[in-house]
């Protein structure tokens, strides 16, 4: 396999008047959604993010396409990949085959999952009957598979199956402890609730609170399709947010798209502002396969240059 650089080495390594930052992609489900995403991660070459994370759908069932999106994106592109790896419906032979077919490919980086179920995303985890039950056995069996950096998710408000905060600070050092080196939030809006989860780790643990924790982003472009979102995640959108955004969404029938873009690009890009100035290691946009809306956000946070990218 050959050795590409770790997450932590690329977000430490890079312009010091500059924050880094990274995007996330989604495996598409067909031809035009695939065209769309090389479109936009050629788009983001030209941004020079610090990698591109690639996620795995629920219970695994876009290993394929993922596996297969990751190589090209570490084969094809200036990308550095992070390849997803999530435990729920899989074996340990399977995780590790899935590991071995990453490493085929050159990609060394993994952010592993404990995963959600497929079907409903908040229902009851089960355990493969010859899988892993959390997240840090994922992590020391990727460890010990190779050279491998690890990486694992963290939860600003809390994972929904968390019994408290402090239970979920807890699951997040025993995963730092287990070899991960670093986490990458799941989407929030609230930045006080990261920076109070920082605050917990380094509390916890100030040994393993030194590894970054990268904030996650998402502007946010349609008010219904953030509500859906928030149902599926467990989180929820600040009172105060929800007020701009339906707001803007007006009283008609159909919400006004182009006014809640507006707004949701604005408040992510507060958003940017105060998690830099905040000592925020990166900043992780969700793009959902599209540039523009990131873009617009890069650039009101001066981290991208006015360039003509597709829309």
């Amino acid at each position: 396999m050959t050795k590409t650089p770790s997450i932590v080495d690329r977000i430490k390594s890079g312009d010091d008047r500059r924050i880094p930052f990274s995007v996330e992609f989604f495996p598409p489900r067909d031809e035009a959604a695939e065209a769309r995403l090389w479109r936009t991660a050629r788009d983001f070459e030209q941004l020079g993010p610090a990698f591109a994370s690639i996620t795995y759908g629920a219970g695994g069932s876009t290993r394929d396409r993922t596996v297969r999106i990751t190589g090209q994106i570490a084969q094809e592109t200036t990308l550095l990949p992070v390849a997803h790896l999530t435990a729920v419906g899989h074996s340990i032979n399977e995780l590790r085959a899935m590991v071995g077919s990453y490493a085929d490919k050159g990609i060394s980086n993994i952010l592993v999952l404990r995963g959600d179920p497929p079907g409903d995303p908040l229902g009851e985890w089960e355990q493969h009957p010859e899988g892993v039950e959390y997240a840090e056995e994922l992590v020391s069996l990727v460890r010990d598979l190779g050279d491998f950096h690890v990486g694992v998710a963290s939860f600003p408000e809390g994972h929904h199956r968390s019994e408290s905060l402090e239970s979920d600070t807890k699951y997040l050092v025993r995963k730092l402890r287990a070899g991960a080196e670093y986490s990458i939030t799941q989407m929030f809006f609230d930045v006080e609730d990261y920076l109070r989860l920082r605050d917990r780790v380094v509390a916890c643990d100030p040994f393993e609170g030194a590894k970054p924790i990268i904030p996650e982003i998402m502007p946010i472009t349609s008010l219904r399709s953030v509500r859906r979102m928030m149902e599926l995640s467990g989180s929820k959108l600040p009172a105060a947010l929800e007020e701009r955004l339906t707001r803007a969404a007006g009283t008609g029938p159909e919400e006004d798209r182009a006014a809640v873009r507006e707004e949701g690009i604005a408040y992510a890009t507060e958003m940017g502002e105060r998690l830099i100035a905040e000592g925020a290691p990166s900043l992780h946009f969700i793009t959902l396969n599209f540039s523009r809306a990131t873009r617009e956000v890069l650039q009101n946070l001066g981290l991208a240059p006015a360039v003509a990218l597709q829309p």
